[in-house]
């Protein structure tokens, strides 16, 4: 008997990836699956549905796109027993880097046939009015959560990464690096930017945390300590030679709760905009399976 699953996709991504999309559908049915897709209508729709498929008891249920996708369907299915599965369509497509998964349609089509999965521990960040958020890969306060603010989805689709490079160039002389206090396991820090990452990488391929894995519990956390449009320039041109974690101004330190404060401090989570600061970091409540190699 063919096994269900649900894929959701963002049909606003664009004609290049429904045609991946339909690619890997055909590899499935192949495979012995029985795919279903559930196209989104709107931001946070990706989390009613897969909080939907899960309480229907669907197995799996597939986020194809990117980052940000990923992050809503695993809000959906926290707590349940249905497992998370990725077809990376996206940008970034940070998580898939992470865990290894292929990016070709065919591969990840084969992944998600065989349904090995492994032991996801997602963050959850608590907000000052109530709401809460989970987080899959990482949470950023500062510097580059004001460039995720301020970038335009329409660039994004166009020049893709390049968009990001653009709006990082804008946001340098005009941020104004505010001191952000942060509290790891209760005790006290400042940083003028701080990123609570659950895995390895950033923004791509970007080596940022070497000892992070997303299959293990609490957070790396990296404080950058300089300040200023001269600060994000030497980020910036150490990110991509694997150098980030080796600056004298970049600490990175072991963590199981966080908390950060700032006035009108931007936050940034899985690549999305995340309201501002203060906000605590912890763990889910719960361990969610995922899809894997």
């Amino acid at each position: 008997m063919a096994v269900r699953m649900m894929i959701v996709f963002n049909p606003a991504a664009g004609a290049r990836r429904r045609r991946r999309l339909l690619v890997a559908l055909d590899l499935l049915r192949g495979l012995g699956m029985r795919p279903e897709v559930a196209d989104t209508a709107r931001r946070g729709h990706a989390v009613e549905i897969a909080r939907d498929a899960a309480r229907d008891g669907v197995p799996i249920v597939v986020a194809a796109g990117g980052d940000g996708t990923i992050a809503e369907v695993a809000a959906g299915l926290s707590g349940s027993e249905t497992a998370l599965g990725v077809l990376p369509l996206g940008t970034a497509n940070v998580l898939a880097l992470e865990l290894g998964l292929p990016r070709t349609p065919a591969g990840a089509a084969a992944v998600l046939a065989m349904g090995r999965t492994a032991l996801l521990h997602p963050g959850l960040a608590h907000y000052a009015d109530g709401r809460e958020l989970l987080f899959v890969q990482m949470l950023g306060a500062g510097f580059d959560a004001a460039v995720v603010h301020h970038l335009r989805t329409g660039l994004k689709r166009v020049i893709g990464k390049g968009a990001y490079v653009a709006q990082t160039l804008r946001e340098m002389p005009r941020y104004p690096f505010a001191p952000i206090r942060c509290v790891l396991d209760g005790r006290e820090d400042a940083a003028a930017s701080v990123i609570v990452t659950k895995g390895r990488l950033y923004a791509g391929r970007f080596l940022l945390a070497p000892g992070a894995d997303p299959r293990e519990e609490g957070f790396h956390v990296a404080l950058f300590r300089g300040a200023g449009a001269l600060a994000a320039m030497r980020y910036g041109a150490a990110l991509p030679l694997g150098l980030l974690s080796r600056l004298t101004s970049v600490e990175i330190h072991r963590a199981a709760e966080v908390r950060l404060e700032g006035p009108d401090i931007p936050v940034q989570a899985d690549g999305d905009p995340a309201a501002c600061l203060p906000v605590a970091v912890g763990p889910a409540p719960k361990p969610m399976r995922i899809v894997v190699p």
